[in-house]
C-alpha cells in the first residue's frame, strides 16, 4: 500500500470518528434541554431536537455545503467523510438555539428557520471563515483564527437564540409583574448531567477533528493536544462555577457547575491546537466564571433563556476567540475581535429578519393557554410523563 493511500485511509477513518462523537452531542443537547424544562415540555424539546437535526442536515446537503466551500472536492480523505462532519456541526446552532426558546416556542415556525439556518445562514458563516471565503479582499475580509467554531458555530447559534427571545419574549410566569424573577426549577437532574456530559464526550470529535488530520507524528501529537486541552478548559470551568456558587450561596449546583463546564469548553475551542497545557486553565476559569455572572444579567433584561444558552455560547463563544488574540503571540486580537463583529453583524441580523418574517405567517410563541397547559400536549399530542401531574 502506498504511504499516499494510507495517509488517505486513515484520515478518512479520523473524519468519520469524530464526527461520530460529535453526532453524540444530538442526545447530548436533548437530554441537557429535557431535564432542564418542564415535566409538561419534555416530548416537545426532544422532537424539537430530532427535527432539528434532520432538518439542518438536509438543507446543508443540498444548499449550504456548497455556500460554505464552493463544491465537493477533497485530496486529503473522502469528501464523503468530510461532508459528514461537517454536517454534524450545522445543527448546533440551532441547537443552542432551540434550548433558549424551550417552553413557549412553537416546532414548525422553529423547523421553517432551521432549513435556512442550514442551508444559509451557518454556510455563509462558515464561507467568509474557514470556506471559500467570499468577501476576501473587501472591508469585511476577516482573519479570525477559530479552530472549531467558538464564533463560527457557538456564537452564530447565540446571536440566533438572543434575536428569537427578542421576538419570542418570556416564559408565561416568568418574571412578575413587579420586575421579580420566580425560578421554575429543572425536572430532572439526572437527565442534565447526562446530557451535559455526552456533549463533553462529544466535543473531543469536535475540536480534535477539526485539526483535520491525525496520519502523521505531528498531526497525531496535535490532535492528542487539543483534546486534552480541551478536556482541561471543562475541568476549570466546571469548578470555578462550583466555587463560586459556594461562595455567593453556600450551595453546589449541579446545573450551574455543568453550565460552567460547557462554558470552559466552549471558550477553548477556538484555539485548543495553540495553547501549551496551562493557559487552557485560565481561559477554561474565566469562561466558568462567565457563565455563572451572566445568567443574572441576562435576567435583569428580561431575557429568558431556560437553559442558559447565551450564557454558555454567545459569552464564551465572544470570550475564547478573544483569548486566541490574548494569549497565542502569532495571531493578531484585532483580527479576532474583527471577526467576532461581522459575525455577530451578520448572524444577528438575519437571523432577525429571517425570525421576524416567518413570525408574521406563522407565530413562533404558543400562547399563555397553551404554556400553562404544556407543550407535549399541544405540539406533540404526546407525553413525556403521562402519569406525573403536570406543574403550572
Amino acid at each position: 500500500m502506498l504511504e499516499v493511500d494510507f495517509k488517505y485511509i486513515i484520515d478518512t477513518f479520523f473524519m468519520l470518528f469524530s464526527m461520530v462523537l460529535i453526532i453524540f452531542m444530538v442526545p447530548g443537547f436533548a437530554m441537557l434541554e429535557a431535564g432542564l424544562v418542564r415535566t409538561k415540555n419534555v416530548s416537545a424539546v426532544l422532537t424539537i431536537n430530532v427535527m432539528i437535526y434532520s432538518v439542518a442536515s438536509l438543507a446543508f446537503l443540498l444548499i449550504g455545503y456548497k455556500i460554505a466551500f464552493g463544491g465537493w472536492e477533497s485530496s486529503k480523505e473522502s469528501i464523503w467523510a468530510l461532508y459528514m462532519f461537517q454536517m454534524a456541526f450545522v445543527g448546533k446552532t440551532v441547537n443552542i438555539m432551540s434550548g433558549g426558546v424551550s417552553e413557549r416556542v412553537r416546532i414548525i415556525p422553529l423547523a421553517i428557520f432551521t432549513v435556512v439556518m442550514g442551508a444559509v445562514i451557518y454556510p455563509f458563516v462558515v464561507n467568509i471563515s474557514w470556506g471559500t471565503d467570499m468577501i476576501a479582499g473587501t472591508i469585511m475580509d476577516i482573519k479570525m483564527y477559530d479552530l472549531a467554531g467558538s464564533t463560527v458555530i457557538h456564537s452564530t447559534g447565540g446571536w440566533a437564540l438572543l434575536a428569537a427571545i427578542i421576538i419570542i419574549g418570556p416564559r408565561k410566569g416568568r418574571y412578575t409583574n413587579d420586575g421579580k424573577i420566580r425560578v421554575i426549577p429543572a425536572s430532572n437532574i439526572p437527565l442534565v448531567v447526562l446530557g451535559a456530559l455526552l456533549l463533553w464526550i462529544g466535543w473531543f470529535g469536535f475540536n480534535g477533528g477539526s485539526v483535520g488530520s491525525i496520519s502523521s507524528i505531528e498531526s497525531a501529537n496535535t490532535v492528542a493536544k487539543t483534546i486534552m486541552n480541551t478536556n482541561t478548559a471543562g475541568l476549570a470551568g466546571a469548578i470555578v462555577a462550583g466555587i463560586i456558587m459556594y461562595i455567593r450561596y453556600k450551595l453546589l449546583d449541579i446545573t450551574m457547575i455543568l453550565n460552567g463546564a460547557l462554558g470552559g469548553l466552549v471558550a477553548i475551542t477556538a484555539g485548543p491546537d495553540l495553547y501549551d497545557m496551562y493557559t487552557p486553565i485560565l481561559i477554561g476559569l474565566i469562561g466558568g466564571a462567565l457563565v455563572v455572572f451572566a445568567v443574572p444579567v441576562f435576567d435583569k433584561f428580561k431575557l429568558d433563556d431556560p437553559v442558559g444558552a447565551l450564557s454558555v455560547h454567545l459569552v464564551n463563544g465572544i470570550w475564547g476567540t478573544l483569548a486566541v488574540g490574548i494569549f497565542v503571540d502569532k495571531i493578531s486580537f484585532m483580527d479576532q475581535l474583527k471577526g467576532v463583529a461581522v459575525v455577530a453583524v451578520f448572524a444577528f441580523s438575519s437571523s432577525f429578519i429571517v425570525l421576524y418574517v416567518i413570525n408574521k405567517l406563522v407565530k413562533f410563541r404558543a400562547t399563555d393557554d397553551c404554556q400553562v397547559e404544556g407543550m407535549d400536549v399541544n405540539e406533540c399530542g404526546v407525553e413525556a410523563y403521562p402519569e406525573f401531574k403536570r406543574a403550572i
